[in-house]
């Protein structure tokens, strides 16, 4: 990709994410044709109003940096409460977080059993989940043996580097 279609794609971002604060959008997905293999996908997101968010995706060019991803860390409806309602996950010491931008699932496909529920005995190096990053299916493992005290993304939800996906006690 040459560095004037990055300076253009970086300006219509730019302007999508302006569109997307002055008509009080949530979402907007875009995906622009260059040639037959040759295209670019963006989705930007707003999240309770607090930020901007944008993700870019080519398709058979070189891949523009991801400008922000997604960030997306729901609780799960089987999540157990957690202790301190208040208490940032991502600062428990039990807290495994994603290694990769991608989207989670919580079993190995569709209709088969998930991985982990809460209460549920782990070993060291077990699956919890997997984060699938560019058509990758990255499991993630245990990183010690442990209870699943809380579960906090739902299945099919995107998260970014370092977001927290389970409380492992």
């Amino acid at each position: 990709m040459t560095k004037k279609t990055h300076d253009a794609d970086v300006a219509f971002i730019q302007a999508l994410a302006e569109l997307l604060r002055e008509n009080d959008l949530t979402e907007l997905q875009v995906k622009r044709e260059y040639g037959e293999d040759d295209s670019l996908n963006v989705r930007v997101s707003r999240h309770m109003g607090q930020h901007v968010s944008m993700q870019t995706v080519a398709a058979a060019a070189p891949a523009p940096a991801v400008l922000a991803p997604p960030a997306t860390a729901a609780a799960a409806p089987q999540a157990a409460p957690a202790a301190d309602a208040g208490a940032d996950p991502a600062s428990d010491p039990g807290a495994v977080t994603s290694p990769m931008v991608g989207t989670v699932y919580m079993q190995a496909e569709p209709g088969s059993p998930a991985f982990i529920k809460v209460g549920q005995e782990v070993s060291e190096g077990d699956t919890l989940l997997i984060v699938e990053a560019m058509k990758t299916m990255n499991h993630i493992p245990a990183p010690r043996a442990g209870t699943i005290k809380q579960i906090l993304v739902d299945d099919g939800a995107a998260v970014e580097f370092g977001a927290p996906l389970v409380i492992l006690e």
